[in-house]
């Protein structure tokens, strides 16, 4: 299975459906240079990543950049296959919050 491709949040930990669909519809999208991006609420990044194996399963596994409301702010992430068509992952901003969420693959 592969990453690559655009994938519509649809669940976090951290904050709710309101606020995560504000802006857009919350996505995360990987691209076959392994460099991205996302957005969910007010929070946009650029993301630079590559693919790791963790046991039995493969991560895609990632830094990004970007801006929260104009302020700009970095972290980390990972990104997991529940099946062909759905995500786990984790989006974790340097020095503050980390929120576990689920994706599906856009249509």
């Amino acid at each position: 299975m592969d990453f690559v491709g655009k994938w519509h949040i649809y669940q976090m930990e951290m904050w709710d459906e309101d606020y995560f669909n504000m802006a857009t519809q919350a996505f995360i999208e990987i691209k076959k240079n392994r460099t991205g991006s996302f957005q969910f609420g007010l929070v946009r990044g650029d993301i630079d990543g590559e693919n790791a194996k963790t046991g039995a399963k493969s991560r895609f596994e990632f830094t990004w950049e970007g801006d929260d409301e104009g302020t700009p702010v970095s972290g980390s992430g990972w990104l997991e296959f529940l099946d062909e068509d759905n995500l786990n992952g984790r989006i974790k901003f340097h020095s503050g919050d980390s929120s576990k969420f689920k994706a599906r693959r856009a249509e």
